[in-house]
């Protein structure tokens, strides 16, 4: 797992805080302290693998004795009825992190499946696919790591890695060529500008200020088409805005370099995967 294991491992404890409180009654009420029991989480339905160790580092947390096993890992694809990890441990600590696992590692794959599929849809192009920071709160990391499991890459993780002028930024400082410079005045030599864009006369505008990055936001194919040739590669392009899987190819096939798309976290369905302890 390469994300910080203190970043996941608050994330979790905060989860199985919520969810088992003081005392799991069914769980401790019926099965004896000392019993063992092994796991076995199965796909039910097809997709892109992403949460795996998150989902065991449940389990680890509640017990460290738990021993697992790994068949498929994050970013690999899954079919239905495929084995993807078993776990042992005492009966009690699987029941404890059942729902806090699964949790995590459906929705993580959820995300890594759709952003699986729309890599898939812009093959053949130079688009890249990327996500946004439409993430849930406290889950930003968690996330982003599950769109680099689909294929996608990640768009910056908070305000302070990049400097992006939105509408409102634009609109309150006076205009892109106003609001770019005064933020060259103020910014450090690592730090990029991407500048949204409404339409080509805007494009001009931020491609004139020296943006690094140009957004074209809610724009037409072809309108996207006339930016890329204007801006010929003096700056990356981003399109952005009503970006589904439906027009995504064709969105792509006007040649920016990058499509974003919020949908990839923020309304994604979870990947069917189930956990049953064997009898």
């Amino acid at each position: 797992m390469i994300l910080n294991p203190f970043y996941v491992d608050e994330i979790i404890k905060n989860a199985i805080k919520e969810d088992i409180n003081y005392i799991d009654e069914a769980t401790a009420f019926v099965i004896p302290e000392n019993e063992t029991s092994t796991a076995v989480f199965m796909a039910k339905a097809p997709g892109r693998l992403a949460g795996l160790e998150i989902a065991l580092r449940v389990f680890e947390l509640i017990d460290p004795d738990v021993t697992k096993k790994i068949y498929i890992r994050d970013g690999e694809d899954v079919s239905k009825g495929d084995f993807i990890a078993e776990i042992t441990g005492k009966t009690r600590t699987l029941l404890y992190g059942e729902r806090t696992a699964l949790n995590l590692l459906q929705h993580l794959s959820g995300i890594a499946t759709q952003t699986a599929e729309a890599v898939k849809l812009v093959a053949g192009t130079k688009t890249s696919i990327a996500d946004t920071r439409k993430t849930l709160p406290g889950l930003r990391a968690l996330q982003k790591y599950a769109v680099m499991c689909g294929g996608g890459k990640n768009h910056r993780f908070n305000l302070s890695d990049a400097a992006m002028l939105k509408d409102n930024h634009i609109d309150a400082g006076g205009g892109i060529a106003k609001t770019v410079a005064a933020l060259r005045e103020k910014i450090g030599h690592t730090v990029k500008i991407e500048v949204e864009t409404r339409n080509l006369s805007e494009v001009a505008e931020a491609l004139g200020a020296g943006a690094d990055i140009i957004m074209l936001d809610n724009m037409t194919t072809s309108e996207m088409r006339a930016a890329v040739d204007f801006i010929r590669g003096r700056a990356l392009t981003e399109a952005s805005g009503n970006i589904t899987l439906e027009n995504i190819s064709e969105k792509a096939r006007s040649g920016v370099d990058i499509i974003s798309m919020g949908a990839l976290t923020h309304s994604v369905k979870a990947l069917d995967i189930s956990m049953k302890i064997k009898k």
